[in-house]
């Protein structure tokens, strides 16, 4: 059987790493953690934390990383997870190869993910938090297509991740395993060099946590920013996955893994 390549479109701050850790702990999933990182490094010039080593260890070519992502599986997994950012897509980049991939979109609320970001980086701008060209990447698959692609909000996950997780593997046809819901802590072999400056608090995680509260009321201009936000979120969250009921029921065999 033709084996199941996912692409997660998201934005920063999104919970796109603890989604990466479950598909990864399923056991029939290879992953790939931003494998476009090294060409936007090249592109923007963007002085990131392991910027050196990451252009060092890492494919460049987006060419040659599209081609990776819509050859072989790895390990000869029939599932191909990758965890992609919108904002590494440019327009001298063909978007052709993407046809080939299941393409989801994974989102949350501005003023959530404008709160996160400047916690670990000061300065932010509309393009840092992606959400107008997420909203122009779903367009654009949706019209390729000729149907919705599936949408994951964070808080749905955070609140119901079961039933979540379980809409999502229903939509992109494969089985909900239990295994998604708890992993191991610590860092992966999978985790791209710069885990280790953005993913301290999923390396210590178990597993999905309750939601945040409701973040504290942002400064003007970082408000000013989520609310430019807002009407390309909205977009995408008025066609979100709505979590199955019950959390949908195990898939044969999952009882004994």
């Amino acid at each position: 059987m033709e084996p199941v390549r996912i692409a997660m479109w998201s934005g920063p701050r999104n919970l796109s790493t603890a989604l990466l850790r479950a598909w990864e702990n399923r056991g029939d999933t290879f992953v790939a953690d931003e494998p476009l990182y090294p060409h936007f490094l090249v592109v923007t010039g963007r002085p990131d934390p392991y910027r050196e080593e990451v252009l060092a260890a890492y494919e460049t070519d987006w060419r040659r990383v599209a081609d990776w992502l819509t050859g072989p599986v790895p390990e000869g997994k029939p599932i191909f997870y990758q965890k992609h950012m919108t904002m590494q897509l440019f327009p001298h980049m063909s978007r052709d190869w993407m046809d080939r991939l299941v393409n989801c979109f994974l989102i949350r609320s501005p003023e959530e993910v404008v709160a996160s970001y400047v916690k670990q980086r000061a300065a932010v701008g509309a393009e840092d938090i992606g959400f107008e060209f997420q909203a122009e990447l779903f367009g654009h698959v949706a019209a390729r297509t000729g149907r919705i692609p599936p949408v994951v909000d964070a808080r749905d996950l955070a609140e119901n991740p079961r039933g979540t997780l379980a809409a999502l593997c229903a939509a992109v046809g494969v089985p909900f395993s239990e295994r998604m819901l708890s992993w191991p802590k610590g860092p992966r072999a999978s985790d791209g060099l710069w885990g280790r400056h953005w993913y301290k608090a999923v390396e210590d995680s178990t597993g999905w946590l309750p939601p945040h509260p409701s973040p504290e009321p942002l400064p003007e201009p970082l408000q000013e920013l989520a609310t430019r936000a807002r009407p390309h979120y909205a977009k995408l969250h008025r066609h979100r996955l709505r979590p199955a009921a019950g959390g949908g029921a195990p898939s044969e065999g999952e009882e004994d893994r």
